[in-house]
């Protein structure tokens, strides 16, 4: 951890939610004009798109499942030195994925090279002058035998859907935009699953703030749902690992967010379409602290 270059880790799998929250920190920046260093998880995968598909394909013919969520198609080390060494200098490698043409033609233009979809551009030194690092990714938090990030990171964040909401978005996104059927999307599930188990779920034991998503509707069977519950078809428990964290005033969240309760002593509850809200309630004050006890 570091106190003149602090490191935030907002770690979630896919259609999680993370949007929101990457949204609420980015106003309080804008607000508290704090300049950051923006890190994308998918930066840090070891394969570039058709890499992976052939890496994956060959990983099948003897009987082993290869998937995103796994350390053999990431790059943890490198990750976990990149939020050592910014604690340490302010500095570091970071580059990014390319998820289509516009993202390619965009980064080609300022890199003045040839970039396509589905690859990487070269790696590159963080600006400096930056105030910190927001890092935005399913393996912020990743602890193994080798490596341990959460020592580097300042401020840890987990948002997550229950599992069967996290199905029912994979489902429909995996079919509207990619195309796949129900049974590859299915397939998907279940070869993910045991690197799920391993490397995602333990992150959210490490987190000082948790967001989880919780429809108000059936979603027992995720495989025949319709559409994905909205935000006001759901609730948002919000776990503080520590209730003292950075003095958080509950008793001001029950207030501020209409039909906001406590469930426990550590756990308050917000209506979903509050979600945003109550997280630029409850990490203000918190990022403020980091940046006056980054200038003290």
């Amino acid at each position: 951890m570091s106190r003149k270059h602090p490191v935030i880790v907002v770690t979630g799998s896919s259609g999680a939610g993370t949007s929101t929250v990457r949204k609420a920190l980015e106003s309080i920046f804008h607000r508290q004009k704090i300049r950051s260093v923006v890190i994308e998880g998918d930066s840090f995968h070891r394969y570039n798109r058709v890499e992976m598909q052939q890496k994956m394909l060959e990983a099948s013919k003897v009987g082993v499942r290869l998937s995103h969520f796994g350390e053999q198609a990431n790059q943890f080390d490198r990750l976990e030195q990149l939020f050592r060494t910014y604690g340490e200098t302010g500095g570091g490698q970071r580059r990014f994925y390319l998820h289509d043409d516009d993202e390619a033609r965009q980064h080609g233009e300022r890199l003045g090279i040839e970039c396509a979809a589905g690859e990487f551009t070269p790696w590159e030194e963080i600006e400096p002058g930056t105030d910190l690092l927001f890092y935005e990714g399913l393996h912020g938090l990743v602890k193994t035998s080798e490596i341990d990030m959460t020592g580097y990171v300042d401020l840890k964040l987990g948002v997550v859907p229950v599992v069967n909401l996290e199905w029912i978005q994979k489902i429909h996104r995996d079919s509207a935009e990619r195309g796949y059927s129900q049974d590859e999307v299915v397939d998907s599930i279940l070869r993910r699953m045991p690197d799920y188990v391993k490397y995602i779920t333990p992150q959210f034991s490490e987190t000082d703030i948790n967001f989880q998503r919780v429809a108000t509707v059936d979603t027992s069977n995720p495989f025949i749902a319709r559409d994905i519950p909205t935000l006001d078809e759901s609730f948002v428990v919000i776990r503080f690992r520590k209730p003292d964290i950075r003095n958080t005033d509950f008793t001001n969240l029950l207030s501020m967010v209409s039909g906001a309760f406590m469930s426990r002593r550590n756990t308050i509850v917000v209506p979903g379409g509050k979600m945003g809200m109550a997280m630029e309630i409850i990490l203000t004050p918190i990022i403020s602290d980091l940046m006056q006890r980054r200038n003290e």
